[in-house]
């Protein structure tokens, strides 16, 4: 993948450009450091197109680290759907890493500032650290224990980790300063005791370390020049230098941090992911509604329109909610260029043709793409009875319906001029059939007389068309924002999935191959499921923006 002749400038490329040109650094590393607690989401695809593609400008490094210190959230599934999600995104890193393949040095830096009298053991309880912590107004309240004996503290700390205690009956802080403007400097935790299995190490540790211990240590061991992180964490910077000058690392680590993408309609926490795919409401992490990079790839998302998408919100140091839309527009122009065009009924209505002959079928020749003469032709078949889109005739049409109604003549894609002629119903008098007529001599679309018609529509051959299922798939929220309501729950978009049973594809169709994109002429981008071994297209976008009145009035 070569996109660096598209490179943008920003903030972060200009602090990286004048640390190379001062002498500060002589190459670049960075890392990506997700917690192997959940899929990734739309959010870390910025996170990845930024660390990854900064190495790569660069012709520098970056690691992929898991941040595994919470044993109890984390999963191998996670890891390997984490690993699958970077590589299909475009990049490949330079090794991969994991936060407890430091937890012997962690250790020893924490012991470290214990003999330096940086750090002590406390043995209040969370509640009493949670409440003596203060406020933003009010300075916190120094524990107890704060002064207790370095060798004692030290003593305690190893009996700690050799299991003498119980969960939460002791933990290691920070000594800093309680009176701290910055919350996080009020002498942090930065060990706790978890008798949880971990996935990596079992049983041999049960005390783990804070991430704002971890995190920087493992940035300086491994050599990380620019450790760069989302907006939720500038408050936690004078953290992240105070560990890294206190524990004497050779290596300081720049930290820098970027507004985290946030996109409207949907949710990017994962707590709320979780409870998205636990309670049900969803099928799975990867079910083509969901943010997760997984369930963008099942719908039909492809990878460059995703590098796309963050190439065009940029990186920048305020947060905002990006629309929909330009995800959408990213995908519908990747799309446009490489999805093979075809015809799909989706909700069929039979036509019979009266005066075609009945046992002849023609081979018409179509277009694959029509901007894209390379990429070929195809035949469809053509017959006496075809498919077309129900919402394709309207029985008392108004003078603009310049789709099929009695006796108004139209094209069909590839094929003839048609008028209809009669109407079918049944017993309910719902129109089941259609009865036309087809001009033998516009054969292609085009009439030897000149005359023009300002309707053309997609059909199928009734014999020769295969059935398949559709997913159409939409917004899982109705509201912009439901991360922000109390029940973001109650705001699921109830057509966020529609399933189509009976549909009518052309059958070249009949092989598709999964993962592989379509345009459905006339209707929208599709993907053949990747999951279902039955003919099953997702939609991935529709052709135009559907919700742009919605976003306006909701702007």
């Amino acid at each position: 993948m070569d996109e660096k002749e598209n490179v943008q400038t920003n903030f972060i490329r200009n602090i990286i450009d004048a640390d190379l040109a001062s002498g500060k650094h002589t190459s670049v590393y960075t890392r990506f450091p997700p917690e192997p607690n959940g899929y990734l989401h739309i959010g870390h695809a910025k996170s990845i197109c930024l660390n990854f593609g900064i190495a790569r400008d660069y012709n520098g490094k970056c690691n992929l680290r898991f941040d595994d210190t919470n044993p109890d959230k984390e999963e191998e599934e996670y890891m390997h759907a984490i690993m699958e999600d970077v590589r299909w995104l475009g990049f490949e890193w330079t090794e991969e890493k994991h936060a407890s393949d430091y937890f012997d040095q962690l250790y020893m830096f924490a012991v470290k500032l214990i003999l330096d009298g940086k750090a002590y053991v406390d043995s209040q309880s969370a509640e009493d650290i949670r409440n003596t912590r203060g406020t933003l107004k009010q300075p916190g309240q120094e524990s107890p224990f704060r002064n207790r004996d370095i060798q004692e503290s030290l003593g305690m700390f190893q009996r700690m980790k050799e299991g003498e205690f119980t969960d939460g009956e002791h933990v290691l802080r920070a000594k800093i300063d309680m009176a701290s403007p910055n919350i996080n400097m009020r002498d942090p935790v930065l060990y706790r005791i978890k008798r949880t299995h971990h996935h990596r190490t079992g049983d041999d540790w049960v005390i783990y370390p804070m991430y704002d211990f971890t995190h920087c240590l493992s940035d300086a061991i491994e050599g990380i020049t620019h450790s760069i992180c989302t907006l939720e964490f500038e408050d936690h910077r004078p953290l992240y230098d105070w560990v890294l000058d206190e524990a004497g690392t050779p290596c300081h680590p720049q930290q820098i941090e970027f507004a985290r993408l946030q996109l409207k309609y949907t949710v990017t926490s994962k707590r709320k992911l979780h409870q998205l795919v636990h309670d049900n409401h969803v099928d799975s992490w990867d079910d083509p509604r969901m943010p997760t990079i997984s369930g963008m790839r099942r719908r039909g998302f492809t990878s460059a329109s995703i590098r796309d998408f963050c190439d065009r919100i940029g990186v920048t140091k305020k947060d905002s909610f990006i629309e929909m839309a330009v995800l959408e527009n990213s995908a519908r122009e990747d799309l446009n260029e490489h999805a093979l065009r075809v015809m799909a009924v989706l909700k069929p209505l039979k036509v019979t043709i009266e005066n075609y002959p009945d046992d002849q079928v023609e081979m018409l020749e179509a277009q694959n793409h029509p901007q894209h003469p390379e990429m070929g032709t195809r035949e469809v078949p053509f017959a006496k009875t075809i498919f077309i889109e129900r919402e394709d005739f309207m029985e008392d049409a108004p003078k603009k319906f310049f789709r099929l109604t009695v006796g108004r003549e139209v094209r069909l894609r590839y094929a003839y001029y048609v008028t209809c002629t009669d109407v079918i119903k049944d017993d309910s008098g719902e129109v089941i059939e259609l009865i036309c007529s087809y001009d033998p001599e516009t054969r292609g679309g085009d009439s030897p007389d000149g005359r023009k018609v300002k309707g053309t529509i997609h059909w199928v051959s009734v014999q020769h068309a295969i059935d398949a299922k559709i997913n159409l798939y939409d917004r899982l929220f109705t509201h912009p924002d439901p991360g922000s309501a109390e029940n973001f729950i109650e705001h699921m978009n109830p057509d966020s999935l529609i399933k189509l049973e009976q549909c009518k594809l052309e059958p070249s169709l009949a092989e598709a191959d999964p993962g592989k994109h379509y345009q459905f002429e006339r209707t929208g981008y599709f993907v053949r499921d990747s999951h279902e071994e039955a003919l099953v297209f997702n939609r991935t976008v529709t052709l135009r923006d559907t919700w742009a009145k919605i976003d306006k009035q909701n702007a």
